[in-house]
């Protein structure tokens, strides 16, 4: 049974940081692509950042210099470090996986396509 559990959102004020983490299980995450994504009410859910099973990581323009996708293959975990946040990061904040080792090209077409086969319920963040 595959579950992926969001944690460490919250609010914070602008310039702040956070890290939100992603609890993979029923898969390994060494071996799988991964992904955030962020949502507010009304406007389409947008992908954040993203990770293959090769390392390869991947960034929304918007997060670039921000954010850093990480992940703890010992503890099957996924992570994302915010720094420096802004009031349009305010947002729910989903982590996504689809296990395979299909290579970097495999998972950014994922990524960019939205098309995952796992998703978790979110994690309230909010930035004033």
């Amino acid at each position: 049974h595959v579950q992926l559990v969001e944690s460490g959102g919250g609010s914070v004020q602008a310039g702040g940081s956070l890290r939100l983490s992603c609890a993979a299980s029923g898969f390994s995450v060494s071996n799988a692509c991964m992904g955030w994504y962020s949502q507010t009410p009304g406007k389409k859910r947008e992908g954040v950042a993203g990770v293959s099973s090769t390392g390869s990581t991947y960034y929304a323009d918007s997060v670039k210099g921000r954010f850093t996708i990480s992940q703890d293959n010992a503890k099957n975990m996924m992570y994302l470090q915010m720094d420096s946040l802004k009031s349009e990061d305010s947002a729910m904040y989903y982590c996504a996986a689809d296990s395979g080792t299909f290579g970097s090209g495999w998972c950014y077409t994922l990524l960019h396509s939205q098309s995952f086969t796992w998703w978790g319920q979110g994690t309230q963040v909010t930035v004033s």
